[in-house]
């Protein structure tokens, strides 16, 4: 009698659910849009397309106009989930809008894009497959990739200002953008394990609508994947770049550089040396012109130079840091740390000057130097203490 072996039981193949999906879209007066942009997501997804996973859209609205009513009545015949927020107040501007709403989804990707259909819904099955092929955590629709376009700015002007903008930003960030052609970008997906490291750390603080630099800069996507596309042309509306928005771009990079310790140290160090030049003009002005003695000469000048360096330091390096107190309690108690230092300046003064022979306006330099760490440190963790995001 022959025995036969048992036949090897199958191992059941592992099936991987295809990864959920929230679209978020910013809005601020884009009612002429709306049914238009949502035809074309839903030709995109479909519910019922083969692979498809969950899909929904939340519009995040800082609108004046019915945008928002018009948002409500388009989900009414729209095959996939349609949400919409209005925000009373626009805190950070549309970036400030696409964290409000990112946080409002639970979906393992979120896919973020403008709502005047300059950005082809056609492309977003194609972000999600590259970052879900390559592992990537950003996956970036670039102008300015192989293959992409930037023809649906309006003009040589915008142009201009977008192609510049991109050089300064990845001049300033050398290592966080190295992978991203077009920071610049507001059409692009991102998991949400990238956003929570972003926000669990020291938060997201966007200003204006180039949030795409605020989430690669902050939360460091391990992987970063790029698809070309082409611009299009606004379907309807008027573009919401300005020269208000230009300014607001500069002022987030600066922030956003000085978020780091030493960033901050150096532009401390920066801003007080510029402060030089209020203070030793004026101490110049003081012995030679009217023949003030160097002690009283340089009290009346240090209050130039203090009062140089707050406006900088509080408007520019600790922008985001400066709504603890008032602005005037701000600038008595930074006058306050800069004429304490006088306690150690004065006598090293006297004796740079008197002991050593060194003239009144180089001893002041040398004094001004010998002070400027101990001051960052208070400056830094005393009177612009991190606030909690």
């Amino acid at each position: 009698m022959t025995t036969s072996s048992p036949l090897p039981v199958p191992t059941p193949a592992v099936v991987t659910a295809p990864p959920a999906i929230s679209l978020v879209v910013p809005t601020f007066n884009e009612a002429a849009n709306i049914d238009e942009l949502l035809s074309r997501i839903c030709a995109a997804l479909p519910p019922d397309a083969p692979g498809a996973g969950a899909v929904d859209v939340l519009f995040v609205d800082d609108s004046t106009d019915n945008t928002p009513e018009v948002v409500r009545d388009a989900a009414l015949r729209c095959p996939i989930p349609v949400a919409v927020h209005h925000r009373p107040e626009p805190h950070g501007g549309l970036g400030g809008a696409v964290v409000e709403g990112i946080t409002r989804t639970t979906a393992t990707w979120i896919v973020v894009m403008d709502a005047d259909l300059q950005h082809p819904p056609g492309l977003i099955p194609e972000l999600i497959a590259a970052g879900e092929r390559t592992g990537a955590e950003l996956v970036v629709a670039s102008r300015y990739a192989d293959g992409g376009s930037r023809q649906g700015l309006a003009g040589g002007y915008r142009m201009l200002v977008s192609g510049a903008s991109t050089l300064v930003a990845k001049a300033v960030f050398p290592r966080a953008l190295h992978a991203v052609s077009d920071p610049m970008s507001g059409f692009f997906a991102i998991r949400r394990e990238a956003v929570e490291r972003g926000l669990s750390g020291e938060g997201l603080r966007p200003l204006g609508y180039k949030i795409l630099l605020e989430l690669a800069v902050r939360c460091r996507p391990r992987g970063v994947a790029e698809l070309p596309y082409e611009f299009g042309e606004r379907f309807a509306g008027e573009s919401k770049s300005t020269l208000k928005e230009g300014l607001r771009f500069l002022r987030h990079l600066a922030l956003l550089r000085t978020a780091e310790s030493r960033a901050r140290m150096i532009a401390f160090g920066l801003v007080g040396a510029s402060g030089f030049l209020p203070n030793l003009a004026v101490l110049w002005l003081l012995i030679h012109g009217t023949g003030m003695h160097y002690v009283p000469a340089e009290i009346i000048a240090n209050q130039a130079g203090l009062l140089w360096n707050f406006l900088i330091i509080d408007s520019l390096v600790y922008r985001d840091h400066r709504r603890q107190h008032r602005r005037s309690l701000r600038m008595l108690s930074f006058g306050a740390l800069g004429n304490a230092d006088l306690v150690v300046r004065i006598p090293l003064l006297a004796l740079l000057v008197t002991a050593a022979g060194i003239p009144p306006v180089p001893a002041t330099a040398l004094s001004l130097i010998v002070v400027f760490a101990l001051r960052f440190v208070i400056v830094d963790r005393v009177l612009y203490r991190r606030r909690q995001a």
